[in-house]
């Protein structure tokens, strides 16, 4: 009793130093090594009874074995399993045994602090409140971010504990149960368990809590744990979204003073705005939440925060922008709110967390011309070919792939292109081909292809040796960098001498391959990429045919349900049709049926490649015939009626190819055809207006042939 009323005593946590918790700490130990030896005398004398029944049983089943006519005269035989493909049998030993046996491993190689760790929260179940308090806050005096603590905790039960005491109105006990959830919460397996043990809404409700410093504990929990998806479903339910925006309105004088300048009251309310950027981080990764975190007035918080000169602020700020920028919503938000600046200053920081997070968000947001122009305008495209410039962060992949991605969708602009070729760009992307991340080569890859649009850096990959590295390149297994790949090579190969480079690599052979790719995306590329390889090369004809199977394999992919990929097949049909041996074997390959069979399409991209590749294969021996015959002269007339001048051009290619056929020319008649020919006529392209003129003139022979055909007969008559 003496001792139990010390325990009750002792003070509470704010009225204490660290030299009376300790004294407090000996006092709670002796009380509870007192408690478990009373325990342990109880236990000996129970396991001593449990003994003694065992003893009877064990007689019992001997007596039962012995009597052949016991239905339980088969309990005490182990069991053997007689594996099929070996002549050897095995002893399937009991569970108890296993786990005996693990214990025993495991307990070989666990340190001290795991069964302190455990004597803790022994204390925490056993003792009061104040023994409570005291427990956990010797427990955050172990590092509970390693695995072993954290099974500790785990294994003695101790996240049930912990969860329960967040029901409780004791703030002490509560702060320092989140203190030890925030640590042990890195951990996948205990972050689920905490959602499984109903964690989340106990946490959510203490974003309610006058206390900071609570508030900010409940904010790092979430952090953690809602890297769970079921956890960020929880939060949004619980409403605990606003709550978490709220925590973000702090004054910008508190945000743009250094960290030593600030009070005690600065302080918790800049780690509070910390705590909640990092939940509202983990949060933004669901599509509903990043709706409902505009809703909350996220956006101004946001571009207030992105002022901070706090690193640790501003990188989870900088995360959720990057979550949140694939929404149209928040795209627009963050440009109008002139976030973008902002991005930019802080790739200028010393710090490489910033760097790597500040060029991932210009990467997500730069999908659009203004947030490009943008970029341009602040001077971001200086610090980020700096970036890939620097050979010391080579080996922060994230880092690279950022900066990367930056360029890469800043070179969309034609203007950012001749800006970054005055920092001579290629050539440092160049030796990146070589690098062993294929996140950051796809990125680098796709920066290329922006830049080789133009002629002249077409010239200096070639000069600076970019296109072997390319084409070796070909070999990966990596879906997204062969896109970028074929997209690469295809402006390339418009380059007469690259193209003679790219014949000697036996480049178009590869390519060709990625024909088989399973990804639709490689696919489409692909074949957009072979037009100009076949277009350009020494001799396209013969270079198709040396490809064994090369033209079965096109015309397979008209089989295709993706409209992509039907319309770069259909392109690469036209080109490849431009020889007239190609064109037979392709006539043989039945391929004007499957063309046939695509005609009723409402895609625009699918119609222009679709006219071009039908106006290719008509001339060849009397497909025109059949195609009349299959009835595709209606449809693709239906063609005109789109708004775009490039599916005018190869459908009035198109029609003028099936007019040499009368037939035809008299169902184009009857479709109404005439009007829209003269519309083309009017065209400012050339091809169009060619092309339509030539269908017209067929279309008017057949006429005028008729009417004389009809005055010979009166005549006759």
């Amino acid at each position: 009793m003496e001792e139990d009323e010390e325990l009750i005593h002792v003070q509470s946590l704010q009225e204490t130093t660290p030299d009376a918790i300790a004294q407090n700490l000996k006092k709670i130990e002796g009380v509870m090594k007192t408690r478990q030896q009373a325990q342990e005398i109880g236990d000996r004398q129970a396991k001593g009874d449990k003994d003694d029944e065992k003893k009877k049983k064990k007689e019992r089943r001997r007596v039962n074995e012995s009597c052949g006519s016991c239905p339980e005269r088969f309990l005490g035989v182990k069991k053997t399993i007689v594996t099929q493909d070996s002549d050897s049998t095995e002893v399937e030993s009991s569970t108890e045994e296993e786990e005996r046996w693990k214990d025993i491993a495991r307990t070989a190689e666990i340190p001290a602090e795991y069964y302190n760790i455990q004597k803790l929260i022994k204390y925490i179940k056993a003792g009061n409140q104040t023994a409570t308090i005291v427990s956990l806050c010797c427990l955050r005096d172990y590092d509970l971010r390693t695995q072993i603590n954290q099974m500790a905790v785990q294994d003695i039960g101790g996240l049930e504990v912990l969860v329960n005491i967040l029901e409780c109105n004791d703030s002490h006990c509560r702060l320092g149960s989140l203190y030890v959830l925030a640590e042990i919460s890195l951990n996948i397996d205990i972050r689920k368990t905490i959602v499984d043990l109903g964690g989340i809404p106990l946490v959510v409700d203490i974003l309610n809590s006058l206390s900071k410093e609570l508030k900010t504990m409940a904010a790092e929990t979430l952090a953690n744990v809602c890297k769970v998806r079921l956890a960020r479903k929880y939060v949004r339910t619980c409403g605990g979204i606003p709550m978490l925006v709220d925590m973000l309105d702090v004054g910008l004088r508190i945000l743009q003073t250094p960290l030593e300048e600030l009070n005690t009251a600065d302080l918790e309310c800049l780690y509070m705005a910390r705590a909640g950027a990092r939940a509202l981080w983990s949060l933004s990764l669901s599509r509903h939440n990043k709706e409902l975190m505009r809703k909350s007035g996220i956006v101004p918080l946001m571009a207030r925060l992105l002022k901070s000169c706090h690193t640790d602020v501003v990188i989870p700020i900088m995360g959720t922008i990057q979550e949140c920028a694939s929404q149209p919503k928040f795209q627009l938000a963050i440009t109008t709110e002139g976030m973008i600046a902002d991005i930019v200053t802080h790739l200028h920081s010393d710090s490489l967390d910033l760097k790597t997070e500040g060029s991932t968000a210009i990467y997500k947001c730069a999908f659009d011309q203004t947030t490009r122009d943008l970029v341009r305008s602040a001077g971001g495209l200086e610090p980020l070919v700096a970036i890939i410039k620097d050979k010391n962060v080579r080996d922060n992949k994230k880092l690279m792939t950022g900066a990367a991605g930056a360029i890469w969708m800043s070179a969309v602009s034609e203007a950012n292109v001749k800006k970054l070729d005055t920092l001579r760009l290629i050539n440092h992307l160049v030796p990146l081909l070589n690098d062993d991340s294929d996140d950051v080569i796809t990125n680098v890859v796709g920066a290329i292809s922006e830049c080789v649009r133009f002629q002249n850096n077409r010239e200096v990959l070639r000069g600076a040796g970019g296109l072997p590295a390319l084409v070796a390149l070909l070999n990966s297994s990596h879906p997204p960098l062969l896109v970028n790949l074929a997209k690469a090579l295809k402006e390339c190969a418009e380059d007469i001498e690259s193209m003679r480079i790219l014949e000697d690599l036996d480049a178009v052979r590869l390519i060709w391959s990625l024909l088989k790719n399973t990804d639709k995306n490689v696919q489409a590329y692909a074949a957009y990429a072979i037009c100009p390889c076949v277009r350009n090369a020494r001799e396209s004809g013969e270079l198709v045919r040396s490809l064994v199977g090369a033209m079965e394999l096109v015309v397979d992919l008209l089989k295709s349900t993706d409209t992509q990929v039907l319309s770069a097949v259909c392109a690469a049909i036209a080109t490849i049709a431009k020889d007239t041996t190609n064109l037979a074997i392709l006539t043989d390959l039945k391929v004007i049926y499957k063309l046939a069979d695509l005609v009723n399409t409402n895609e625009d991209l699918l119609r222009e490649n679709l006219a071009a590749a039908i106006a290719s294969c008509a001339t060849f021996g009397n497909n025109t015939q059949e195609l009349g015959r299959l009835r595709t002269v209606t449809p693709i007339v239906s063609y005109l009626t789109s708004n775009d001048p490039a599916v005018h051009r190869t459908t009035a290619m198109a029609l003028e190819k099936l007019s040499m056929d009368p037939q035809n020319c008299i169902i184009m008649h009857q479709s109404g055809v005439v009007p829209f020919l003269l519309e083309c006529v009017g065209s400012i392209n050339k091809d169009t207006q060619l092309a339509a003129a030539g269908c017209l003139r067929n279309i008017r022979e057949l006429a005028l042939r008729a009417e004389e055909y009809l005055l010979k007969i009166d005549e006759e008559y």
